[in-house]
């Protein structure tokens, strides 16, 4: 792929954010399939932003469970990156005209204790660099149109990240049944969503493990300290202005965000 092209598609996404206006996909100059491009695409705003003064915390896993896949026509998990203004605090509110056609996710979020940084590690060693599990909602956005997504398309728009929101009740792994671990979504008291933690590839050690090697090989390993927002649980939701999103994961409690229309 050209880089001038490359260049091309991170420039119409970046103005996409910044305009609020929505552009077309990006595979119609990328493809399908040059995965490699797409996140070189992510990389450039990723360092644009860096740039101009965000603060990276961590990084996401996009694409985890089956059921999102199906629902974005997609089948294999991607990544994308965390910054520090991305954070929304528990129980606030969020004024929903500065999201992008936002989806809220249930997720559980690791803290790191420990670097990862070889690419030859196994889910024993991703156990061990983990300090400690939270709930977490992940609001998911679009910079393209009605959603119109491929595979590179949403890893070009730095996997369709938006925001996240982390409970307040950190928990030992010893302390969690990961896999078996019952997730529930609620927007507005209705449940839209819900899952276990097998939903997210067998289980969130596993979508980690996976995280961690991608980004060993690329010389940007995990570290001590970074948050991992490891993977859907179960389907995403559309979010209206007046909503709140709650979720609730066994063993990990609850975590909530509001979004209000403040500029009406």
């Amino acid at each position: 792929m050209d880089n001038n092209e490359i260049k091309e598609m991170a420039n119409r996404l970046y103005e996409a954010s910044q305009t609020r206006s929505y552009c077309s996909p990006v595979r119609e100059v990328i493809g399908i399939e040059d995965i490699e491009a797409a996140y070189a695409t992510q990389d450039i705003n990723t360092e644009r932003r860096h740039k101009a003064g965000a603060r990276i915390v961590g990084s996401k896993i996009g694409l985890t469970s089956v059921v999102v896949q199906k629902q974005l026509g997609v089948d294999q998990p991607d990544f994308g990156v965390l910054f520090d203004d991305m954070e929304l605090e528990n129980g606030s509110e969020v004024d929903y005209n500065l999201l992008m056609q936002p989806k809220a996710e249930a997720e559980i979020a690791f803290v790191l204790k420990e670097d990862l940084s070889s690419s030859q590690i196994g889910a024993a060693d991703v156990i061990s660099a983990i300090d400690y599990a939270l709930v977490s909602i992940e609001i998911v956005g679009s910079r393209i149109a009605n959603w119109d997504i491929k595979i590179t398309d949403t890893i070009a728009d730095n996997a369709s990240a938006s925001h996240f929101v982390l409970g307040h009740k950190p928990v030992k792994l010893e302390n969690l049944d990961l896999t078996g671990c019952s997730m529930e979504m609620f927007v507005n008291g209705e449940k839209v969503s819900e899952g276990t933690g097998a939903a997210c590839m067998g289980s969130p050690i596993n979508a980690t493990l996976w995280l961690a090697k991608i980004m060993a090989k690329l010389g940007r390993p995990l570290k001590a300290g970074d948050v991992i927002l490891s993977g859907a649980l179960g389907p995403m939701a559309a979010i209206n202005p007046g909503d709140e999103v709650v979720t609730t994961i066994t063993g990990l409690g609850s975590v909530s965000i509001k979004f209000s229309d403040l500029q009406k």
